[in-house]
């Protein structure tokens, strides 16, 4: 085990953090689940660390709609790379223009932070902006998408070489919803129990077609997964100026009614994914009505079955 920024990190640990401010002095309240049950410390971090939403090695929360019938909770933390926390995310709700809106996303960053950090603060906002959202949500989605990259492209000497995958989830008025993706960030329904995949995994292997038609390559070699030009995990993502011009950054789209058979919505990083199915991930979190403690439970599932990848988790409850 080892101290970063006064959070006691094992590779078996769920993490909750609360700020707490005391004669000017911030500390941080930590609460882990290890094998031994549950412990608590409270321990100092340097000021201003833990404002950074998505650069603390482990970080939690929940909220709910204004009348409370929908209920959401959020996990995420790092795995066990030796580079900072690269998953930043979006959990909650927003009043706007006479609706109330659930904004939900996981960005899982790559080759840096800065790339997810932009996307979190503006990529919401550009959908929204856009006059056409209420008339047609699909449209302005997908031209925010490609202006928020277009505008990462710009800036990359600030934010760096870097990308992100991204998959969000727009919940009008608790009835319906319209969930995008790029990457292999993933949102999965369920209805009824049955898990349903409301996002695409846009692997090297699954569009080889149109990267080797924009003059990239796919490689496979032996123990590794397929890379864009050797490089990349993922066939579209924001940024990655140097792969660009072999990417795509549309999204795919899927919309649903949210009905009485509509349970929750899990939101995860490929940390998740990658050791545990779809339906997996919904029977874990349907066990309990609390989203918090269903997204914990499936990042302490995630650990033990050893994966090694930062970890970020949204649960959205649509009943009880």
């Amino acid at each position: 085990m080892h101290f970063i920024c006064g959070v006691l990190i094992y590779s078996d640990v769920i993490c909750e953090m609360r700020k707490i401010y005391r004669t000017g002095q911030i500390l941080c309240s930590v609460v882990w689940l290890t094998t031994r049950g549950i412990e608590a410390m409270v321990l100092p971090c340097e000021s201003g660390h833990h404002d950074l939403p998505g650069r603390s090695s482990c970080s939690s929360g929940k909220g709910r709609s204004h009348q409370g019938l929908v209920k959401y909770g959020f996990t995420l933390v790092k795995g066990k790379a030796n580079h900072p926390m690269e998953d930043y995310h979006v959990a909650k709700f927003a009043q706007h223009r006479g609706h109330e809106l659930g904004l939900f996303a996981i960005y899982d960053g790559h080759l840096g932070d800065s790339v997810p950090a932009y996307l979190q603060k503006h990529l919401f906002s550009n959908i929204l902006k856009d006059e056409e959202f209420w008339t047609n949500p699909s449209g302005s989605i997908s031209k925010a998408y490609e202006q928020t990259d277009q505008a990462i492209l710009t800036h990359t000497p600030d934010l760096g070489r870097g990308g992100s995958t991204a998959v969000t989830a727009i919940l009008i008025d608790g009835r319906k919803l319209w969930v995008a993706n790029i990457g292999d960030s993933r949102a999965v329904l369920s209805k009824k129990g049955q898990a349903i995949q409301m996002s695409i995994d846009h692997e090297p292997n699954t569009e080889r077609g149109s990267i080797e038609n924009r003059g990239g390559f796919v490689s496979n070699m032996p123990g590794d997964v397929a890379r864009v030009n050797g490089q990349l995990a993922v066939s579209r993502a924001f940024g990655d100026k140097n792969l660009k011009s072999h990417l795509r950054s549309d999204p795919d789209m899927k919309t649903v009614d949210i009905d009485s058979d509509t349970e929750l919505l899990i939101l995860a990083s490929d940390g998740l994914w990658k050791v545990m199915s779809n339906q997996e991930a919904v029977d874990i979190a349907k066990k309990t009505k609390d989203p918090l403690r269903a997204a914990k439970r499936l990042i302490t599932e995630s650990l033990n079955r050893d994966s090694k990848d930062d970890i970020s988790c949204i649960v959205v409850r649509f009943k009880g």
